[in-house]
Order: C-alpha cells, then sequence, then structure tokens
C-alpha cells in the first residue's frame, strides 16, 4: 500500500540576511490530488532559544492578511537574552500555491536575540529543526492513510477558539535542519566599547546642554 503512497517533500528555507530573517515552510505532495483543496495544513515550528518571534508585528501581518500565525508559547519575552529565553512554538496555517494544486506554504518573520559575547570566536550558530506538519480534511485521502502517525489537538482555524483533531503527518525533509551563522561580540573589546560609549555620551549631552543654553528662552 505504501509504495503507491504520494510523498509529502518539506522544505524548510531561511529567507533575507542580518538580523531580521524569514522562515519559509514549503510543503509539496509528490503527485497531484484535486481534491486537496478540502485539506487544510498546520504547521507547527518550534523556534530556538536563540531566536524570536515578535507577537505584535505577527498580529500587524495577521490584520493585514499577510501570514496566519499564532504564539503557542506564553510568558514570552521578546526583550529577554538569548541566555534567558527558552525554546518557542508558533502555529502557521499554511496557504495552497497559486500556481501549484498540491503546494502549501507558510512563513514567520523571526529576530536574533542578544547573545553573549565570546572570548575567541566571534560567532555562534542556531540549528532551527524542521516543523511538526498536521493536516486535517473534509475526506480520506490515501495520503493520509500512508503517513498519518497520530492525532494532535489544535486550533481548527485562526481566529477560532474551537478545538480539531489534526494528522501528524510523516514527510520527507529536503535538508534536515537549518543552521543560521550569528555574529556576536568579543570579551575583548568590553573595556574598549564602554570607554567609546560613555565619551559619546558625554559628548552628546555637552551638545545639547550648548544648544539649550544658547538657544533656550528663559524667565524667571
Amino acid at each position: 500500500m505504501k509504495a503507491t503512497c504520494s510523498e509529502i517533500i518539506l522544505r524548510l528555507e531561511v529567507l533575507k540576511d542580518g538580523f531580521h530573517r524569514d522562515l519559509l515552510i514549503k510543503v509539496k505532495f509528490g503527485e497531484s490530488i484535486e481534491d486537496l483543496q478540502t485539506c487544510q495544513l498546520l504547521i507547527k515550528q518550534y523556534i530556538p532559544a536563540g531566536l524570536l518571534v515578535d507577537p505584535y508585528e505577527l498580529a500587524s501581518l495577521q490584520e493585514n492578511n499577510i501570514t496566519e500565525a499564532m504564539m503557542v508559547s506564553e510568558n514570552f519575552n521578546i526583550e529577554a537574552p538569548n541566555y534567558l529565553s527558552q525554546e518557542s512554538e508558533v502555529l502557521l496555517y499554511a496557504r495552497q500555491g497559486s500556481q501549484c494544486i498540491d503546494c502549501f506554504q507558510a512563513f514567520v518573520p523571526v529576530h536574533y536575540r542578544y547573545h553573549r559575547p565570546h572570548s575567541k570566536d566571534g560567532e555562534t550558530f542556531l540549528v532551527v529543526n524542521n516543523p511538526d506538519l498536521l493536516m486535517s480534511c473534509d475526506q480520506e485521502f490515501p495520503v493520509l492513510k500512508c503517513w498519518a502517525q497520530s492525532e494532535v489537538a489544535a486550533p481548527c482555524a485562526l481566529r477560532s477558539k474551537d478545538i480539531c483533531q489534526w494528522k501528524n503527518m510523516k514527510y520527507k525533509a529536503v535538508h534536515k535542519n537549518v543552521t543560521l551563522q550569528v555574529p556576536v561580540g568579543l570579551t575583548i573589546h568590553t573595556s574598549l566599547v564602554c570607554s567609546v560609549t560613555l565619551l559619546i555620551t558625554i559628548l552628546c549631552c555637552t551638545l545639547i546642554l550648548v544648544a539649550v543654553f544658547k538657544y533656550g528662552h528663559f524667565s524667571l
């Protein structure tokens, strides 16, 4: 039976450069299934402690219908550094591709957290693992019987309070995971950075005071 099953291919990609990236997840079924439009795909992405998803940015994207995603983790602090953070979870409701009837994709913006400076190497690495792929269909497809491993309870839709039972699907990942290179400071630069910062602060404060006394109007 499994020899005739349509294979599910998942590709996790990281777009953009710098400290602000986009995680893009693409899902493709091995053969076209015309009635796949009756199915929903929910991607449960685990975000490592060194990355964060801004819930305010996520809300803005939802309002503009750019992506359908919601935070799962509670007590989430976007200001916390890497060493005071924990792994978080995001639910992404994938959208069907416009040019491919058996393709789905979803994306979420992610940002680097602050990392401790290192003594020797000016970089560290973050590993983003492949997500859980959850699927729900109005009817039974062979792919559900072939690759469904278990059932997972999750919201039926982005703005729904109803809970549905989703099939946790087995898939073939194009990459085992994605590794991100994060630049970090060096501890040997601590004195230099502190000194320069202090000097610039004093200079700016002095310029502000000079401007205030020169152009300010004071009344007794």
